[in-house]
């Protein structure tokens, strides 16, 4: 049976005052059961604040809107607490204890993208959270948590039942968060839209990619990621992951059709994608979009933290490297039409402006 690949739209799992958390089911989508893929999004209101927790999952996390701070402990390590914004990047690997906190009027968006193949449900994101009415200690006796922490069951039942929020809640204005330092970006975040472009094609597109030169701690998550941007009516060249990794992608803004080719050459997938839309390009299927009139911007991980991509048009194709008798043998056409088919798109890379 074929998997369907139609890209879906995120839906709300819990939320209340403080903000929401949305997740892509796998039963609806489901390359992120086949592909041990989880996806999810949290949303902040002013004074929202995601309580501590830790996932069954290494992630990518990014920045899709607003501002706010992120408080990070990696296993054995000190916590650091970051100043988040649109467009940043965060590797977070296995073990990481994390919480979100908005401290301004626009909304916090954070995208999470991540590998499931070791978590307790293939395509989904299971956290755990520390505090709170489903948090890890209420499920001990107060004998236990009393034992553990070496305080008196009074003050036990205090600390465990007076949070009554779950997952995210809403602080009052008068409580002051840890204030965040600059410094403690230095190796957990990169900001995608102010990085230097790995790839610029003038009125074509460009695209910053993360690995484990500009975030290291990728390496750790063991995914790549970019973000993509081309300019209204621009095309991506058809190209695929010829290292067996798995493509995975949301639209930011913008809008475009997205063509995906599989085995004997059939056409898996032809459809428009929007802002919100979240799809999976199988391991060796070739993928292309052409943007609509204002462009289109994609975020993406890649199940490998240095990925490395096959195109099959423009100046790096794969064509250009294939000898000229080879082309003629395999389309079974004369040279002319070979040397033609050879000298257009020497120049262009990867992204195509449109045809004048």
């Amino acid at each position: 049976m074929e998997i369907d690949l139609t890209p879906k739209l995120s839906k709300k799992v819990y939320g209340g005052d403080g903000g929401s958390y949305h997740a892509w089911c796998p039963n609806e989508l489901p390359m992120l059961k086949e592909g041990n893929i989880g996806a999810a999004k949290l949303a902040l209101e002013k004074n929202g604040f995601a309580l501590p927790h830790y996932s069954d999952s290494a992630k990518v996390a990014y920045v899709l809107q607003g501002n706010g701070v992120a408080g990070i402990v990696l296993p054995e390590k000190e916590e650091k607490v970051l100043p988040i914004k649109k467009g940043d990047a965060i590797a977070l690997p296995f073990g990481v204890v994390t919480w979100w906190y908005n401290n301004e009027d626009t909304e916090l968006i954070v995208l999470f993208l991540g590998d499931t193949s070791k978590a307790h449900k293939s395509g989904s994101f299971t956290n755990f959270y520390l505090t709170g009415t489903n948090g890890i200690f209420t499920g001990f006796s107060t004998e236990f948590v009393s034992r553990a922490w070496d305080l008196d069951e009074a003050t036990v039942k205090t600390l465990v039942t007076k949070q009554t929020g779950t997952g995210i809640v809403k602080l009052d204005g008068s409580i002051k968060m840890p204030e965040p330092k600059k410094e403690h970006r230095e190796g957990m975040a990169l900001n995608c839209e102010e990085a230097p472009l790995d790839v610029d094609i003038k009125g074509g597109g460009c695209v910053v990619v993360l690995n484990t030169k500009n975030l290291p701690l990728v390496g750790e998550v063991g995914l790549g990621a970019d973000l993509v941007m081309i300019y209204g009516k621009s095309m991506c060249s058809p190209g695929f992951s010829c290292d067996s990794a798995l493509q995975v992608t949301y639209i930011v803004k913008g809008s475009g059709r997205v063509q995906v080719v599989g085995v004997d050459g059939k056409r898996k997938l032809e459809i428009t994608v929007k802002a919100g839309n979240l799809f999976i390009v199988p391991r060796f299927f070739v993928v292309s979009k052409i943007a609509d009139d204002t462009g289109m911007e994609w975020f993406s991980i890649i199940t490998t933290p240095d990925p490395i991509f096959t195109h099959l048009a423009g100046r790096t194709s794969v064509w250009k490297a294939l000898s000229p008798e080879v082309l003629q043998a395999a389309f079974n056409v004369t040279p002319e039409i070979e040397n033609q088919f050879r000298s257009k798109r020497t120049s262009d890379a990867i992204f195509f402006a449109p045809p004048n």
